[in-house]
This record gives C-alpha cells, sequence and structure tokens, in this order.
C-alpha cells in the first residue's frame, strides 16, 4: 500500500521514494473504522452506568460545561477514538453556544481524526457558515435536527438553509412516523442521514430506503440505553446497509469491534429465534463480510463521506488501520475477516493512519496524552 493524503497504489512489491516504510507481517490492513454518530462531549462521563447516564440527556447539550470542559471532553473522546482503530468520527456537538462549539472544534483539529461535526444549533445558518471558516481541513460541518419537529414550518425552512449550504442533514428519530412525515413533506433525500433505529415504525423504514437517504445505528447504547432494538432485520430487508455508532460512552464502549458484534449477535439471534419457533420465510444470517462493511464503507456513505473514505482503493483517503493478528487473543487467523469481527478488540490495534499521517504507532498514540489526561481529569473535577 503506497499512500500519501491519499492512496496511490494498491498492489505488491510497490516501492515508494522517500516514505517512511511500514513492517505489516503478521497483521491485517483495513479501511479504519467510521464512527457514525457520537456525541463527544459526553466523554468526561464514561461508562457511569446506573449513576447517572441518563441524568442529562445527550441530545439536552452540555449543561454548565465551559468551552474548556468541552474542549477536554471532546479531545479525550477522540483520542480514545482513534486508539480504537477509528479514522472516522460524526460527533453530534450539542454544544450551543459559539465558544463552545469552537472549543469542539479545535479539539477535532488537535485529535488529528477525521470528523463531522454536526452542530444542531437552532439558528444554524450563519453559524454554520462562521464553523465552516473555522474548521480544520479534516472536519466537515453538518447539520443536526430532530425529527420531532418535521412537521412544522419552521423545521423545514432549516433544512432548505442547511441545504442552500451544502450541509448534509443528520436527524435524530425519537418517536415513531416521525421519518414518514418528513418524507410525506419532501424533506428526506440521499443527503439525510438518520440516526438510531430502534423507535423507528415499518412506515419510517420504507420512508428512508425509498428516499435514499442511509442511516445510522448504535446496538449497544440503543439497547442498554432503554430505546430498544436497532431493526436490523427490517433495514436488511429493504436493502438498507446501516452505518455503526458508538453514540453515548456513558452506556456503551467506544469502540466498533463491540457494535459490529452486537450487530451481528443480535440478526443471528432473531434468525434463530424464528427457526426455533418453526417459522418460514427465515432470512439469512448475516455474514462478517456484510458486517465489516457496515463499519467501514457503508459507515462512509453514512457519515457523508462516500468516495472519501471507507476502503482502500486508488485516490481515497489514506485512512488505514493496522491490525495485529499474531497475538495469542485472535492466532491463528483462518479468515482474516472473521477474525476482526469475532474476535479482536482494541488490544489487537497497531498502526493508524488518518490522511496518511500516524496517529498511532505500533500500537502508542502520537498524541500527548497525558496533556489530555490531565484537562480531563480537571473539567470532570
Amino acid at each position: 500500500l503506497r499512500m500519501s493524503e491519499v492512496i496511490a497504489e494498491v498492489g505488491t512489491r510497490l516501492r515508494a521514494r522517500d516514505a517512511e516504510q511500514i513492517d505489516a507481517t503478521d497483521t491485517i490492513v483495513m479501511p479504519g473504522f467510521v464512527d457514525t454518530h457520537r456525541h463527544a462531549w459526553t466523554s468526561l462521563l464514561r461508562n457511569a452506568g446506573e449513576r447517572d447516564a441518563h441524568a442529562h440527556p445527550a441530545d439536552g447539550g452540555p449543561n454548565g460545561y465551559t468551552a474548556d470542559d468541552v474542549y477536554a471532553s471532546t479531545l479525550i473522546g477522540l483520542l480514545g477514538a482513534a486508539e480504537a482503530g477509528i479514522t472516522t468520527v460524526v460527533d453530534w456537538s450539542s454544544t450551543g453556544p459559539d465558544d463552545l462549539a469552537e472549543a469542539a472544534l479545535q479539539a477535532h483539529a488537535d485529535a488529528g481524526v477525521r470528523t463531522v461535526f454536526v452542530d444542531a444549533a437552532p439558528t444554524m445558518t450563519g453559524r454554520a457558515v462562521r464553523l465552516r471558516d473555522r474548521a480544520g481541513p479534516s472536519t466537515t460541518i453538518a447539520f443536526g435536527a430532530i425529527a420531532q419537529g418535521v412537521a412544522l414550518d419552521g423545521a423545514a425552512a432549516a433544512w432548505a438553509a442547511a441545504r442552500e449550504l451544502g450541509l448534509r442533514i443528520h436527524v435524530h428519530a425519537n418517536a415513531n412516523d416521525t421519518i414518514s412525515a418528513a418524507s410525506e413533506r419532501g424533506l428526506l433525500g440521499d443527503d439525510v442521514t438518520v440516526v438510531h433505529g430502534s423507535l423507528l415504525a415499518a412506515t419510517d423504514v420504507d420512508a428512508i430506503a425509498s428516499s435514499g437517504a442511509a442511516i445510522s445505528i448504535a446496538p449497544v447504547s440503543e439497547m442498554a440505553g432503554g430505546s430498544g432494538s436497532p431493526p436490523i432485520q427490517r433495514l436488511i430487508d429493504n436493502d438498507l446497509r446501516p452505518g455503526l455508532a458508538v453514540d453515548d460512552v456513558r452506556v456503551a464502549p467506544g469502540d466498533l469491534f463491540a457494535q459490529m458484534r452486537a450487530a451481528i449477535s443480535m440478526q443471528h439471534a432473531r434468525v434463530f429465534d424464528r427457526k426455533l419457533a418453526g417459522k418460514g420465510g427465515v432470512p439469512k444470517l448475516m455474514t462478517t463480510r456484510n458486517v465489516i462493511r457496515l463499519a467501514t464503507s457503508d459507515g462512509a456513505i453514512a457519515a457523508g463521506l462516500r468516495g472519501v473514505t471507507g476502503s482502500l482503493e486508488v485516490g481515497m483517503q489514506a485512512d488505514v488501520l493496522v491490525l495485529r493478528a499474531d497475538r495469542p487473543n485472535i492466532f491463528p487467523i483462518n479468515d482474516p475477516i472473521g477474525a476482526v469481527v469475532w474476535g479482536m478488540d482494541t488490544s489487537n490495534v497497531d498502526w493508524v493512519f488518518v490522511g496518511g499521517r500516524a496517529l498511532m504507532r505500533e500500537g502508542v498514540l502520537d498524541a500527548d496524552v497525558q496533556r489530555a489526561r490531565s484537562l480531563a481529569t480537571e473539567a470532570r473535577r
């Protein structure tokens, strides 16, 4: 694999002058993972569990946070994503005032991962332009909407304003039939990503499929957080391939290995339940090849980055993950894709590249981790 910011060649016996060469013996080289929906500002409350996981809903934003708090939480969250092999994060910021949003954007730039900054500010038109001017070269600005308000003229106007600015629309689906209502108003399209699926009705799934919109699901967070199970089989039946997401690290692990296993395990369980019940028309089992695409190429589509990242092809951004395949937790490798989906975890992450730049080298982040930890410790206090 020869690359700079973009992949130049893929093949054997490649030569590149004046390039750093990586010995990838006994590794699996693959596209970096794409996390299609995360609230990075919640990272200070990681693994809070039952104690206060739902005390401050993620949609409500970081009440009481200063700009320093938002920066610290977002930075430690994005560095944690990079350490887990995630090269792209869609960060639904919910940060409120401009100084908080700008602090989050600075953390995006300092972390080095590829990001989509989803701004959910109600009066976003002028602000989106300002944020886009301040965003780093690896950050894209998008518009965040709540599906519950799609019947309002003001919501339709906001979506139209976002489209005039060329912004992708990420919409939280928070109740049955809200997405189908958006479709009836002509709001859905291939520039929309519906976030979460556990509350979707059959009519909502049909509307997503017919409109060309994408969908992001967070299997662990949605089930552990009480929203319900994502309708994976219904999505598959409608030829919808969702991107996978972490969502909220207060109640979910911050890596996509866990999300892949949750998605495939849940679909397999539903299929076997139907078999055990003696029902006909049993669906096919999701394969590991299906699910690894959800975490990479399909995730890139849901992030609005089709053709940018998500696969190892000439001309794509060099967002590359190198996984150790010689560790006892995974050796011997009988099938590389099966190994990644079923057996690997963050301990196998060896090298992580974003745009050809190494964010992680031989299992160690190339970042000032001590500074990030100190900032997070102070902000949490």
